[in-house]
């Protein structure tokens, strides 16, 4: 269902961004990571996790913005 109704995927990622990743949005990237794709933490994936990492940073650069702290899970 939710792959097919477009309405019920967005309101699933809502769901999903509100209750398990909104909270912890304060504690840097490597916390939203961690929510998203735990799997890749704690050495479950370093490359992969680097990979995330160097392209968050990259974005931020340019925007121009502060990465923040805490970018690894």
């Amino acid at each position: 269902m939710v792959a097919r109704n477009p309405d019920v995927a967005f309101k699933c990622a809502m769901w999903f961004w509100n209750e398990k990743v909104r909270p912890v949005v304060d504690q840097g990237f490597g916390a939203t990571t961690r929510r998203i794709n735990g799997g890749e933490c704690d050495g479950g994936s370093p490359t992969r996790v680097q990979s995330r990492v160097n392209r968050y940073l990259e974005f931020c650069r340019q925007f121009g913005i502060s990465s923040g702290t805490s970018l690894s899970c």
